[in-house]
């Protein structure tokens, strides 16, 4: 089932949603509440079918939307998702939803601005996701930074205003960077083909000269690099986390970093391969780094909601190590883990944010013995520890097998030590939660604090329960994204570019089937000449297979 402008409707409606907020009367609060949560809550249920409609047999961009933008230049508009985006946009529409949800009592003042502001950035985060057009892309990604220095300048706590610039200017310096990239891409692509274009389909079938390429990388590099962020880009994320409101560090948690790491997916590893390949050791070595130096400075943290920020830096530095492993397996676990990371920490922010609506403080000192007077909330919290650190059955574990499976087969130092990143998490995590729900009831102030609400328990159930069904049956999440990672796998590292013809080719020769038998990450998902999949054939992952090569 198709709909010639259902990835534009899903685009919009939050954008329309908050120019209707804009019309109800700022006293009129609880009206504007219902609005935000109505027009989030409609863009999710709007977003849901993409998990039916899309075509896994397909390695191919679905929901195509094409559309004269700017012809003088030769930009378009131009949707469309493949499996990686498909999981990130139903991410960001749950997402999106859960933190308007958990602002309804934790934001008095400005409220119609507050959910202007989040329904403006919600199509921001939408539109990158959907963009098949760079500079669409880039428009997009630009969009979002202005809603989220406003959510942390003016909804923020303390030293709100500092943070808001820093995070500002450090996003902004790094699109700068990346701007320059694109059109480096753009004149080169111009120079062979004639054709000003920035069709990302286009591009990723360019091939470009090593030197340029080399150029190119870096550029894009700064720009994602501080995004995700990678060490040693990180240290305004810890920041901003900090001062945000709730909602803010919930979906820069689960959203916006997740722009950088897609950035890398979608542009530098299919369109820049060879620099990719070149810059495999830099990049390894930042992630390690990251890994073991976010755990650690996590370990010593004071503060609830910078322990969480903190753990992001180390999480996210093993989704990078995962998709550098430029194996089909690492970049499953990659994109597998992103998700699984927007469910735990954005659940993490949420728990935070319960805590401090009710004693105004973050000091881990000033909890203890909560799981007497909140049991929900311990229990809660304690799935969601369990979550981060990959207790098996949960969905963290899922990510991160895949994630050291692929990058062993690089290099087994590199497992290694990634795994005692793993470790380090466990123990600050299972050290906050016993200094914050164990022991005695000492300060008086915790003695009386209300359990979860029903809206709050509205916000958790859907996360609890994505969190166990990727932990035992993540076998939906992975056929969606196998071909789409293969493509990315096949361009970036042509070791597996028999897999995909094998995968998506109904005219494979026996040599090309003998090539690519030792891989059993796929199993032949038969494509027709036209590129559209036969009726027989189903692309499985698995995460049981032999090491891939």
């Amino acid at each position: 089932m198709t709909m010639s402008h259902y990835l534009s409707l899903l685009l919009f409606l939050p954008l329309a949603g908050a120019l209707l907020v804009l019309c109800v009367p700022a006293r009129n609060v609880n009206a504007v509440k219902w609005l935000a949560n109505g027009v989030s809550l409609a863009g999710f249920l709007l977003a849901t079918p993409l998990w039916f409609w899309y075509n896994p047999k397909s390695p191919d961009f679905q929901f195509i939307e094409r559309a004269r933008w700017i012809p003088s230049i030769g930009a378009e508009y131009f949707l469309g998702v493949d499996g990686i985006s498909t999981l990130l946009v139903l991410l960001t529409t749950l997402m999106g939803f859960i933190a308007i949800l958990s602002s309804w009592s934790a934001i008095t003042e400005r409220v119609k601005e507050y959910y202007f502001t989040l329904l403006v950035l919600q199509t921001g985060m939408l539109g990158a996701f959907m963009s098949l057009d760079f500079l669409l892309f880039f428009l997009f990604w630009e969009v979002m930074l202005v809603p989220m220095y406003f959510l942390i300048g003016i909804w923020g706590s303390s030293n709100r205003l500092y943070s808001a610039i820093k995070f500002f200017l450090y996003t902004l310096a790094g699109s700068v960077v990346m701007l320059l990239g694109i059109l480096a891409l753009y004149f080169h692509n111009h120079s062979v083909t004639g054709i000003y274009t920035f069709d990302i389909v286009q591009l990723q079938r360019l091939s470009i000269p090593f030197d340029l390429q080399w150029w190119i990388f870096l550029a894009f590099f700064f720009g994602f690099a501080i995004k995700v962020p990678m060490f040693p880009f990180h240290t305004w994320l810890p920041d901003a986390h900090t001062d945000a409101p709730t909602a803010g560090s919930v979906i820069l948690a689960a959203v916006l970093l997740k722009m950088g790491t897609y950035g890398f997916l979608r542009f530098s590893l299919p369109i820049l391969p060879e620099a990719t390949r070149h810059f495999v050791p830099f990049i390894a070595a930042l992630c390690i780094v990251g890994i073991i130096y976010g755990a650690l400075v996590a370990l010593a943290q004071r503060d609830w909601k910078r322990l969480v920020a903190y753990s992001s830096v180390s999480h996210m530095a093993m989704v990078m190590l995962g998709m550098f492993a430029l194996n089909p397996v690492g970049i499953a676990g990659s994109v597998i883990q992103q998700i699984n990371h927007g469910i735990s920490t954005g659940a993490l922010f949420l728990l935070v944010g319960v805590v401090y609506e009710r004693r105004h403080t973050r000091e881990i000192a000033e909890y203890g013995g909560l799981s007497r007077v909140m049991p929900g909330f311990a229990a809660v919290f304690l799935v969601m520890t369990m979550s981060s650190i990959g207790l098996p059955t949960l969905n963290g574990f899922i990510g991160e097998f895949l994630i050291l499976q692929g990058v062993f087969t690089q290099s087994w130092v590199w497992a290694g030590v990634a795994a005692s990143g793993i470790v380090l998490g466990a123990a600050y995590m299972l050290s906050l939660y016993q200094r914050t729900m164990f022991g005695a009831v000492a300060n008086e102030k915790n003695q009386s604090l209300p359990d979860l609400s029903v809206r709050e328990w509205a916000t958790f159930v859907p996360l609890i329960g994505l969190a166990v069904w990727i932990g035992l049956y993540p076998a939906p999440f992975l056929e969606r994204i196998n071909l789409s990672v293969l493509k990315v796998a096949a361009r970036v590292n042509p070791a597996y570019a028999a897999d995909f013809a094998a995968a998506c080719d109904t005219t494979v020769t026996p040599e090309l089937r003998a090539a690519s038998a030792g891989n059993q990450f796929l199993a032949a998902a038969p494509c027709g000449p036209d590129g559209q999949p036969l009726t027989t054939g189903s692309p499985v992952i698995s995460t049981t297979a032999g090491a891939p090569r």
